[in-house]
């Protein structure tokens, strides 16, 4: 079984660094790590393909200056090799022109049966990467898995919703959006950590794609950022001092909202 994981590298969450004030866009410009909620997309693929008793996990990205640091993590958790699409033209894609590279490099594989993508990513949190992506592949998509199984030509998923989940089956191949904590995402062994650096990473162009740089990048968008502003600090809450009547304020505190 072969299967395809869209992944993305994003600024480490923890030294996340800055917007730029010209482009009004995040800075990507350092060092990218996989984003973790792929990380759960890579370990179900892992284990699809271990259940089958065959086959591969490809990865696919698109990164700016050739970054491939996260997708060294994701390699050295398993996958096979990876596709990274990095070309200056795609710096300011929206969520659709994201959708179309990715959806060509995709189809750069041969044989996939599955695509696995995160519900959203960390750092953009549109959600609509992956309809569009089954979209333009005119693949059969489930979103929100928490739990995937093959059987033949078919996957079955348990869709999360707010009331439990749906069982949900399609023919392959299809394309599965996966909620974060459905799997424990293994750690790189160190051997895996060494074999990575040797897995194969194809690194492409707008251009060897076949598409335009019209198409995709600041060009193409069909949005614009007009305005950036810094979140408001947080105001310090009001502290009741139990004197007796502590419980008479809260209430009376909660009132004044509507909460009561």
């Amino acid at each position: 079984m072969n299967v395809v994981v869209c992944v993305k590298q994003i600024p480490d969450p923890a030294d996340p660094g800055a917007l730029d004030p010209t482009t009004k866009t995040l800075k990507r410009d350092g060092k990218l790590i996989l984003d973790e909620s792929d990380s759960y997309g890579v370990e179900m693929a892992l284990q699809l393909v271990t259940t089958a008793g065959g086959g591969e996990v490809t990865l696919v990205s698109m990164a700016p200056n050739g970054e491939v640091s996260g997708l060294r993590t994701a390699l050295a958790m398993g996958a096979a090799k990876a596709i990274l699409v990095s070309d200056d033209a795609l710096a300011g894609s929206d969520a659709l022109g994201t959708a179309k590279v990715l959806a060509k490099a995709i189809q750069r594989v041969e044989g996939a049966d599955l695509v696995l993508t995160a519900t959203e990513s960390s750092d953009g949190y549109t959600g609509t990467v992956p309809e569009q992506i089954a979209g333009l592949l005119d693949l059969p998509s489930v979103t929100f898995a928490k739990s995937i199984s093959v059987e033949g030509s078919t996957v079955k998923i348990q869709r999360q919703t707010e009331a439990g989940y749906d069982d949900v089956e399609c023919p392959l191949p299809a394309l599965v959006s996966v909620t974060a904590g459905v799997v424990e995402p293994r750690y790189p062994s160190f051997k895996g950590i060494m074999a990575a650096k040797s897995k194969p990473v194809d690194t492409l162009t707008v251009a060897d794609l076949g598409l335009d740089a019209s198409q995709v990048g600041w060009a193409g968008a069909g949005q614009q950022i007009v305005s950036i502003t810094e979140a408001p600090a947080r105001e310090a809450g009001e502290v009741f001092e139990d004197d007796g009547t502590a419980a008479e304020k809260i209430v009376a505190f909660l009132d004044d909202l509507k909460v009561l």
